[in-house]
């Protein structure tokens, strides 16, 4: 399964075509070339055969290994980490995201830089007051590396103090926060334009959303809620990218309700839920926070498969089994957000004196008021609402 996954982030890369994959056992990784000499010899000649031109590695290359591996089989290679930083550079479509994904990739690079020149470090020459050429590149390639990291960090505090702005701004509203949160190619963008009404790019590949989108959307239930869809997660994610993206998952510390969207066809499933927990406790996320548990795709399971699945479901109050492309199985889910929201709505009636034209322009702007009419003594109003909304309006 870990192979599927890697071809899966090799076709997430536009124009790039995969012609072939294999599993090669490593007890004890060659330093200097990662494989044996018999191995490098295989693999060359499958190389050769199918005029390959990007060599994948699903596993950590070091840089020397890389260098050499790609001057004996004249070929590009790129790591797992290189991988998903050019899928991630290749889809940040935000400011915020483009600025994350350049840091990531510098810091990156700087890494796999110093380690790469350290067998130049022996052409210190003279009497040991000056660097040889060597180390005097590594500095000078450093140093420009570090200057624009500089440059990028104070870019993104901009855009990180903007992002603050907005939700302040939303914590007047104040709408609650659900965020959608999983292993990549769960579905959650397809639930998220389910939900919403929304377009948001939703494609059966990894890595289709890697910008938060945040949406405010009235619930079927009546509930008023700000939807926040957030990158996918993975497994071994570069740590350089966790650090980038941890502004990006912010969204999910504020959350009033998190929605762990799973793909309960995966045949890994267990493990992607575990890998997402892992790093929801790693975000520092408050325990008290509510989870919900969304068992996705279950219109691709079928017969006794699919039944054992709901059973399993129907068993637990905190989980639910759906299908965000048909829609099936979402009322209950949605009935479980309201609920963890305290949302639940009543309708009243209620009489507004002509001079309380605040309260009447407010009830409107919220979207609570159901009827209206005039009396003698004012308006008289039919209104859907929360006890949230209620208690708003009572401090008017």
């Amino acid at each position: 399964m870990a192979l599927e996954e890697a071809v899966s982030l090799a076709r997430a890369l536009p124009d790039l075509e995969v012609v072939g994959e294999t599993v090669v056992p490593l007890r004890d990784p060659h330093p200097g070339m990662l494989f044996g000499s018999g191995k490098i010899s295989e693999l060359k000649e499958l190389i050769l055969e199918n005029e390959v031109e990007l060599v994948l590695v699903d596993g950590p290359v070091t840089p020397v290994q890389q260098r050499n591996l790609e001057r004996e089989w004249k070929v590009k290679l790129l790591d797992r980490t290189g991988l998903i930083l050019e899928i991630f550079s290749d889809r940040a479509a935000t400011r915020e995201g483009v600025l994350q994904v350049e840091m990531a990739a510098l810091s990156y690079q700087r890494t796999r830089l110093v380690r790469a020149w350290t067998h130049l470090e022996r052409q210190r020459g003279g009497l040991g007051f000056v660097g040889g050429p060597g180390e005097t590149q590594i500095e000078a390639d450093r140093r420009a590396i570090d200057e624009q990291l500089v440059r990028l960090r104070r870019q993104l505090e901009k855009v990180v103090k903007t992002r603050e702005l907005h939700r302040k701004a939303r914590a007047k509203v104040p709408y609650p926060i659900v965020a959608l949160v999983g292993y990549t190619n769960a579905g959650k963008s397809t639930l998220f334009n389910r939900l919403t009404g929304a377009e948001v790019m939703a494609k059966d590949m990894l890595f289709a959303t890697l910008d938060p989108t945040m949406r405010a959307v009235r619930l079927p239930t009546g509930a008023d809620v700000i939807l926040s869809d957030t990158v996918g997660f993975i497994s071994d994610l570069p740590t350089e990218l966790v650090a980038a993206f941890r502004a990006t998952l912010e969204e999910v510390l504020a959350a009033d309700v998190i929605v762990h969207v799973r793909d309960i066809s995966h045949p890994e499933t267990d493990a992607q839920a575990e890998d997402v927990r892992t790093i929801l406790d790693g975000l520092g996320v408050d325990e008290g926070t509510p989870q919900i548990e969304l068992w996705n795709k279950i219109d691709r399971l079928s017969g006794d498969v699919k039944v054992a699945t709901e059973a399993r479901a129907d068993r637990d109050a905190g989980i639910f089994a759906v299908s965000a492309v048909t829609g099936e199985g979402l009322d209950g889910f949605l009935d479980a957000v309201t609920e963890a929201l305290g949302e639940e709505r009543r309708t009243e009636a209620l009489t507004l004196a002509f001079d309380e034209g605040r309260k009447r322009a407010w009830l409107f702007e919220k979207g609570l008021v159901e009827d209206e009419r005039q009396t003698e003594d004012g308006y008289a109003l039919t209104v859907t609402w929360s006890a949230r909304d209620r208690a708003r309006f009572g401090q008017l």
